[in-house]
């Protein structure tokens, strides 16, 4: 564990102290949500934000000025299935777009209750799905996110090929929730460590988006599901996370399935440490990971 002087303390601090402790609820996470969104500094000189559609579908666009890449990020943010929206994920969307030259595309997906299951896998894949129908690439998309967002970019591809979509370049998946029946021996070993999470606040979650529905389809909890011929995977984990069996199973059984995957567990890390560019040095260094893992040699 690093010491009280160390930046990811400061960031523990903040974040108890923002939350009141890792069993926060739904109502008072969405309240600190919303005030974090809206004290997003302004926009920077070198970022474009705009917002689109895609097809029916939301999406903020986050292009840092100079030379693209080639590829597009579909982004889909954070927030249990029930909060969230990408102005909250400005901060991890516009450092990735710098450091990978990468168009961000952040998809505003419908959120539970009120539009429980499915409907943020379907709006996942209408988005992608809009994006191919005007005329990217499916090779040059990548699907990922942070958290519920890291489970719903698997959930996505596995969706896309359901439904006979061409699948994306890569899927990227951030400290990601991809277990809804919290099932893991890490939601017991990390107890206490996790800043931001405990069972009892993921299976609350898990209820919301759910609405009765089996936690352990393969769309809702991808960890289960039969990952063969999905595109390559990156997993970025923190070791103080509840959810980070939710990782460490995921990548099993991609590998399982003979899918390229790389499992990176950073050591200290807490739940979407990825969220605190500028702020904490291993966040940059993820994200330019990152930024490496999508341009492959």
């Amino acid at each position: 564990m690093s010491g009280t002087d160390s930046p990811i303390h400061t960031i523990r601090t903040m974040l108890g102290e923002l939350l009141g402790g890792p069993d926060a609820s739904i109502a008072h996470r969405r309240a600190q949500a919303q005030i974090f969104a809206n004290a997003q500094p302004p926009t920077p000189l070198d970022i474009r934000i705009t917002p689109d559609r895609l097809g029916a579908i939301p999406v903020e666009r986050v292009q840092a000025v100079g030379s693209p890449s080639g590829v597009t990020f579909l982004h889909l943010h954070g927030g249990g299935y029930v909060m969230g929206d990408p102005a909250g994920s400005r901060s991890f969307t516009i450092a990735l777009s710098r450091a990978a030259g990468c168009e961000v595309v952040s998809v505003d997906y419908r959120l539970a209750p009120a539009h429980p299951f499915p409907a943020a896998v379907d709006d996942a894949v209408a988005a992608y799905a809009a994006l191919l129908e005007a005329g990217v690439a499916a090779a040059s998309v990548v699907i990922g996110g942070e958290s519920a967002g890291g489970g719903l970019a698997v959930a996505a591809v596995l969706a896309a090929r359901a439904r006979g979509l061409p699948l994306p370049g890569g899927a990227v998946a951030l400290s990601p929730w991809t277990d809804l029946a919290c099932e893991g021996e890490s939601y017991a070993t990390r107890h206490g460590r996790d800043p931001l999470l405990t069972r009892d606040v993921l299976l609350e979650m898990a209820a919301a988006y759910l609405a009765g529905a089996d936690p352990r389809q393969p769309t809702a909890s991808p960890a289960r599901a039969d990952l063969t011929g999905l595109s390559r995977l990156l997993i970025q984990v923190g070791s103080e996370e509840v959810l980070l069996s939710d990782a460490q199973v995921l990548a099993d059984c991609a590998r399982g399935a003979g899918v390229d995957v790389e499992l990176q567990v950073w050591p200290d890390m807490i739940h979407v440490w990825q969220m605190f560019p500028g702020l904490l040095p291993e966040a940059d260094r993820a994200i330019a990971a990152i930024a490496a893992w999508l341009r492959p040699a």
